[in-house]
């Protein structure tokens, strides 16, 4: 009879009262526990052993709690949103990884949005903050973040030109670390190729781009920028693997080259490798974005970026999405630095060819 009566108990769909009675505590502290505002980082409310205790008994009973509802109670969904536009990249993966972790620690869900169409996927699923790259600076963006900023819709929005409008701005030029990029290379070298974006390339006549700061420190040093030395890739590691093969396997190579993202650059260092290149030696790599890959090729990337971007930017998210009201959109900032790897340093003894 006990065991029927324990069998029956546990194929009912478990309830937010079972939790608190497992656990140990009321049901308002189970509430408050998945509401997403306990633990210390709000200061107040539930402790975080008890809110340890709470989703060990929701994890033993397979308790889940009901999304829709809670977001009618409280006004929250307590989903994260990221829409980027190359999830391949390496950036694009830290971004996601940090804010997965962050969100993790506040009881937040993050949510990777696969289309294309930001603003559609967003008329689709509550969030309590989107996070948005490459967005653009057209007036059919402007005009969709203004909608759904007065819709309520919380974001951050990953830009080097928008300002904020209801809408948090997290800021970060490359363009000063793209020079730094070409200064570091320029001191020791003077046969320097790029590994470049398509739309960069396309779009330096007109406009300023990762390729400008080549063509702009290639000349100020008085060297001759040779059309062949630039190799274009279109969005994707495989792309950029392809032509950094077809620009090393030159007999004219170059013995230098600046790449203009992190990927592009460990696809370079790839290409070396298989073509039997020895780098720095042969040819010395430099990438840009600073991405956690930098440090796990071999040799390890020299790039250029912020310091301690993605922790810091999840967090810009993660507090955007708990905060309790909506204060003013604020305009975050990042500057760019040099961090050097054994892939331009001729004196490392870390340096070698696979």
């Amino acid at each position: 009879m006990a065991e029927r009566r324990q069998q029956s108990t546990t194929s009912r769909r478990p309830t937010l009262r079972m939790v608190a009675e497992r656990a140990g505590v009321s049901t308002a502290t189970v509430s408050y526990v998945f509401s997403g505002r306990s633990g210390a980082a709000s200061g107040a409310g539930v402790a975080e052993a008890t809110a340890a205790r709470v989703l060990a008994a929701a994890d033993e009973l397979n308790y889940r709690p009901n999304i829709a509802a809670r977001t009618i109670r409280t006004g929250r969904s307590g989903m994260v949103q990221l829409s980027l536009h190359m999830l391949s990249d390496p950036w694009s993966l830290a971004v996601a990884d940090a804010v997965n972790v962050e969100a993790n620690r506040h009881g937040l869900t993050t949510l990777i949005l696969a289309d294309g169409d930001w603003h559609a996927a967003l008329d689709r699923v509550e969030s309590d903050v989107a996070y948005l790259d490459g967005v653009g600076i057209d007036e059919d963006a402007e005009r969709k973040l203004a909608d759904l900023v007065q819709r309520g819709q919380r974001l951050v929005v990953f830009s080097e030109h928008l300002e904020p409008a209801g809408f948090d701005v997290v800021r970060s030029d490359a363009i000063p670390g793209c020079e730094l990029a070409m200064d570091h290379l320029l001191e020791r070298h003077v046969r320097i190729g790029c590994l470049a974006a398509e739309g960069a390339v396309r779009l330096a006549p007109t406009q300023v781009t990762r390729y400008t700061p080549y063509l702009e420190k290639m000349a100020d040093a008085g060297l001759e920028v040779d059309p062949e030395w630039t190799a274009t890739y279109t969005e994707g590691q495989a792309s950029a693997f392809a032509e950094a093969v077809r620009l090393l396997s030159r007999d004219d190579r170059p013995d230098a080259i600046y790449a203009t993202t992190d990927f592009a650059a460990i696809a370079a260092i790839n290409a070396a490798h298989m073509l039997g290149l020895r780098v720095p030696h042969d040819v010395a790599v430099i990438g840009v974005g600073n991405t956690p890959d930098a440090q796990l090729i071999a040799p390890t990337l020299t790039t250029v970026g912020p310091t301690d971007f993605y922790d810091r930017q999840a967090r810009i998210i993660i507090d955007r999405a708990l905060a309790a009201d909506d204060s003013p959109a604020q305009l975050h900032e990042f500057a760019w630095s040099l961090f050097p790897g054994a892939s331009t340093d001729l004196d490392s003894s870390t340096t070698h060819a696979r």
